[in-house]
């Protein structure tokens, strides 16, 4: 028990019996909750259903995590809702006190649940104060929109975002593992933030998005063309890829490792790791009389052997 803590002043005589009521009814549903083996996970699932439920806090509905608190007539809460229902039990209407429902805490302690994303391919199985910290790093989790012109709320598997891209945003998509294109804007000493159209490259079965922006480097305009793989970032380390853009004779060249779509596109760019072209050298590139920009950007993509 904490340092402390109030729990043993909180509780008085009666509700030490609701307690024991309620950890006799936990112990009863968990003494067959855990699954002996992977092949046991589907009846293990069923026999916990009841456990689960019982750690699902009634207000926002998800699993409850210690402190798990309750009132003195036994309903449990989660710690965030019971500042958001100002310490009143939302079932009974009695103030919840600082009572921890410590049996219920012991007894997730027992359980082994599946990852949420099983549906999506992950079989493993995990203690239940170790799940959460898994399902927020599971490989098999959905990959959010790699857009960069909207912060777009879309999440899925990736041919589910391939198709979204193609059919939601318009992107350009295209077949191979080299590119040239041509960046232009009219009166660039006026912009300062701009984002040109994504494009997606189909490349040995995978898919790469290339991004071209404009934004400010302290007060430095500059702009930055970088790829991001559309999968995990152990698979992008089996890639590497070059962008070269160039004129009047000169020429910039970056070499890299595209960047997996679980980082988020401002990441990426906020940490340079792409060609990065400071605006009067861009313009320098572009020829002419500097009043509009016209830059060429070439590269390729490669698997490492």
């Amino acid at each position: 028990m904490a340092t402390g803590s109030n729990i043993c002043m909180d509780i008085s005589e009666s509700q030490f019996e609701d307690t024991g009521i309620l950890t006799t009814n936990i112990l009863e549903n968990v003494q067959h909750s855990k699954p002996s083996n992977a092949s046991s996970v589907k009846s293990g699932i069923s026999s916990t259903n009841g456990v689960h439920e019982l750690l699902e806090c009634p207000v926002c509905t998800k699993s409850m995590f210690p402190p798990i608190h309750q009132c003195p007539n036994g309903h449990t809460l989660c710690s965030n809702c019971k500042l958001r229902v100002h310490n009143h039990c939302p079932t009974c209407r009695y103030e919840m006190g600082n009572i921890r429902c410590l049996a219920l805490e012991k007894v997730a302690e027992s359980l082994e649940l599946p990852c949420k994303y099983q549906n999506h391919g992950c079989l493993d199985v995990f203690p239940y104060y170790s799940k959460l910290k898994h399902e927020q790093l599971c490989r098999f989790r959905p990959y959010n929109c790699p857009y960069a012109g909207s912060e777009c709320p879309v999440t899925g598997d990736i041919p589910t975002l391939v198709a979204h891209l193609k059919n939601d945003h318009k992107v350009d998509m295209h077949d191979g593992c080299t590119f040239n294109h041509r960046y232009v804007k009219s009166n660039p000493q006026e912009v300062e933030n701009a984002t040109w159209m994504l494009t997606v490259f189909n490349c040995f079965g995978q898919h790469f998005c290339l991004h071209f922006e404009a934004f400010l480097s302290g007060a430095a305009p500059v702009y930055m063309a970088f790829l991001r793989f559309m999968g995990d970032d152990n698979d992008a380390k089996n890639f590497s890829y070059s962008l070269e853009v160039g004129g009047n004779g000169r020429k910039l060249l970056w070499q890299g490792v595209p960047r997996s779509i679980r980082d988020s596109h401002k990441k990426v760019r906020d940490s340079y790791d792409g060609l990065v072209i400071h605006r009067n050298m861009a313009l320098f590139f572009s020829g002419g009389n500097r009043q509009e920009l016209k830059l060429r950007v070439t590269g390729r993509i490669w698997k490492e052997q």
